[in-house]
């Protein structure tokens, strides 16, 4: 008889302690308990344990140290850690097969994150047995990520080929290949790129099967950091792209200079003065993206900087790529983190309902122009009144329903910023999201208007305040101008949006959305 998975479950907060035991007995598992962390280092060396749970602030040993310390023990080092909340030192020290999910998460949906820990853990196994064999590796990415692949065949110093093919939503099928020898990667193709920037795409497929041929290498090495440390800065990137990729950029749009060549700044960081050579040459982001030596993720994102700063148009040309999500605004990665959120605001029997996001604009005019804006964007239903054109701009009302999953969404509230609504605001700013200010030209007279209520909600703690201005057609603005304009509380509170037909804004929506959620 096969022995239970061992769960050790560490921290002073017994109660939870306590549900997870009984939500990990019901599914047969083992536990064991510690309330700090040389307590949990104690029992898991003697008796290792399948998974440790523990908070990321951790008593005497906080998690991400723990972590660390068992990983480079030979008797602990193929512990699998889930994090309790989210810490960038756990970012940090998370091994690749570990996990986080949020503190106020319920018994059951740690359970059930253990559940599926355990299940890659036996799927990664199985590979690793057949590795041994030295056999044809075959499997699905959906099943093994192939930062996990990799991980494993770098532990036991593989040397052969990986070959990936995938299928693209419009049919095309698309291959790459990493080539390892003792463990390291050497090479990456896929398309016209290769090498780093080839690997860093690669690692962002969730879809699609591999096949891993064992066997001799002879090229020469095309790729020559430490195998560790580039797996380390894919998970780091795949993170921040699972977390931002519905705000940048659609893969099959364009770009172009939106200033004349003369006017263009000069460019001080080389990433940037790399894409506005390359706009001189080519418009399609895909074009781009391949001629650029740097990582498309990093591409993306300077795109998007430069198009808020006004130095670049993304132009609307067919549907986001395969990458983007297929409808809607938010992945399931923003879906999650939504969730979790509104689960640790509210009390544990009560129902999860729909997060608020609070606008409040210095004109009425500009009221009017950015909810028009919201209403064409995927996922957002309008209320019956606002869609016909009955919103005066300057009352107190629901504007309109943002979906962000088919159980959770964010309700739109406009705020008036009359001085008789003042004694409201604190009141309707708490337990939301944030507040959009939204503001037109000339910037720092509109922005006076808005004052008492960046005052007002200022003293209301926490909150979060995120400026919106409204470029109409002709108008140009430096993120730089603004800045020294407005009461802005951190750089990326800032966004400019402009409302030109020819322009794309749902772009730059997209982005202050996902910096919106928490």
């Amino acid at each position: 008889m096969s022995r239970p998975a061992q769960i050790l479950i560490a921290g002073d907060d017994q109660r939870r302690a306590v549900r997870l035991a009984e939500a990990c007995g019901a599914r047969g598992y083992s536990t064991a308990f510690a309330r700090h962390g040389a307590a949990a280092l104690e029992v898991a060396l003697g008796d290792v344990p399948d998974i440790l749970v523990a908070p990321v602030d951790l008593e005497l040993i906080e998690a991400p140290k723990l972590a660390e310390i068992l990983r480079a023990n030979p008797r602990t080092q193929a512990v699998r850690v889930l994090f309790l909340g989210h810490d960038q030192s756990a970012a940090r020290e998370r091994g690749y097969f570990d996990d986080t999910i949020s503190l106020g998460a319920g018994a059951e949906d740690i359970a059930l994150r253990i559940e599926a820990m355990l299940a890659q853990r036996d799927r990664i196994d199985a590979v690793q047995r057949e590795a041994d064999a030295e056999q044809e590796v075959q499997g699905k990415l959906a099943q093994i990520p192939l930062t996990d692949l990799l991980q494993l065949f770098h532990m036991n110093r593989r040397t052969g080929t990986i070959e990936l093919v995938r299928t693209e939503a419009a049919g095309r099928e698309e291959r790459g290949a990493l080539v390892l020898r003792d463990g390291n990667l050497i090479q990456a193709t896929t398309g016209r790129v290769d090498g780093e920037k080839a690997l860093f795409r690669l690692l962002a497929w969730s879809e699609g099967s591999f096949a891993f041929t064992p066997g001799p290498v002879t090229m020469a090495p095309r790729i020559v950091t430490p195998t560790r440390a580039l797996l380390m800065e894919a998970m780091r990137q795949i993170d921040e792209w699972d977390r931002v990729k519905e705000s940048l950029p659609a893969l099959s749009g364009r770009a172009r200079l939106a200033l004349p060549q003369g006017e263009v700044p000069n460019a001080v960081h080389p990433v940037t003065q790399e894409v506005l050579g390359l706009l001189e040459h080519h418009e399609e982001i895909r074009d781009l993206l391949d001629q650029s030596r740097y990582p498309d993720y990093q591409l993306l994102r300077t795109l998007q900087t430069l198009a808020e700063r006004g130095w670049i148009e993304l132009l609307r040309d067919g549907t986001r790529g395969e990458e983007g999500p297929d409808e809607g605004l938010f992945d399931a990665a923003g879906q999650r983190r939504l969730r979790e959120w509104l689960q640790a605001s509210r009390p544990r029997d009560m129902a999860v309902g729909d997060a608020k996001l609070l606008l409040a604009a210095a004109d009425p005019g500009s009221a009017r122009d950015f909810v028009s804006l919201l209403g064409a964007l995927p996922g957002m239903r309008l209320e019956p009144e606002i869609a016909k054109g009955a919103f005066r701009g300057d009352d107190l009302l629901s504007v309109g329903r943002l979906k962000v999953d088919e159980g959770i969404g964010i309700e739109i509230l406009h705020v008036p910023t009359a001085p008789e609504f003042a004694a409201c605001w604190p009141a309707l700013a708490q337990g939301a999201l944030g507040t959009l200010l939204l503001v037109s030209q000339p910037v720092r007279d509109r922005e006076e208007s808005l004052r008492p209520l960046i005052e007002t909600l200022s003293r209301s703690a926490p909150v979060r305040l995120f400026h919106v201005v409204l470029l109409r057609k002709g108008e140009r603005l430096a993120r730089e101008e603004v800045q020294a304009s407005v009461s802005l509380l951190d750089e990326s509170s800032l966004f400019l949006v402009p409302l030109e037909e020819d322009r794309e804004p749902s772009s730059l929506l997209r982005t202050m959305l996902a910096r919106v959620l928490p």
